[in-house]
């Protein structure tokens, strides 16, 4: 593979680039479950890992070893992911350290305000994601049901249900902290 791999990097082939993924996806993933239990997470690193692999070929090494190469790739991700985190989960828990000291939620957050804010973030997901949360949460169809009637696999159904609850769970904190700021006039 070596005058091959040469070609890749040198002229950007993608069918060896492909043949260079083929080889070495399993042992990516490997790697990343060990670090991950998610496993969507899993998929999203090694998609990441041959993604920068990819972005950086002009800057390989082509006597290196693509191996520790994709290691390194690889492990950076992954504390990138965990450092990301462990800062997301302090800010969310600052910010329901300060929501809960200084407001009472309950009082602050008007149940229709949240229902429209929660509609607004559901336009702007993506058609399948958007579909399939629509599906599940209004009309209470099963993931079966679901893959049924947009024609996809029900782990295509289970993916975009996934990710529309990841969009919405980034972005609910941003609302509490604006009605909080709102219902108390701080500019």
């Amino acid at each position: 593979m070596a005058q091959s791999f040469e070609d890749w990097i040198l002229n950007g082939d993608h069918k060896v680039f492909s043949a260079v993924y083929d080889e070495y996806w399993k042992k990516v993933l490997r790697f990343a479950r060990l670090y991950i239990s998610d496993p969507y997470e899993q998929e999203e690193v090694v998609q990441e890992a041959f993604i920068k692999l990819w972005e950086k070929r002009g800057d390989i090494d082509l006597d290196g070893n693509i191996d520790g190469l994709l290691f390194i790739i690889t492990r950076n991700l992954i504390f990138n992911r965990h450092r990301r985190s462990l800062h997301e989960n302090e800010l969310m828990a600052d910010l329901a350290h300060v929501v809960e000291e200084e407001y009472d939620i309950e009082s602050q957050i008007d149940a229709d305000n949240l229902r429209e804010y929660i509609e607004t973030l559901v336009t702007v997901l993506p058609p399948r994601q958007r579909e399939a949360f629509l599906l599940s949460r209004y009309e209470h169809l099963n993931v079966k049901e679901i893959a049924m009637r947009m024609n996809i696999s029900e782990r295509g159904v289970e993916r975009n249900i996934y990710l529309a609850l990841k969009f919405l769970r980034r972005h609910l904190p941003l609302f509490i902290v604006f009605e909080a700021c709102v219902e108390s006039n701080v500019p």
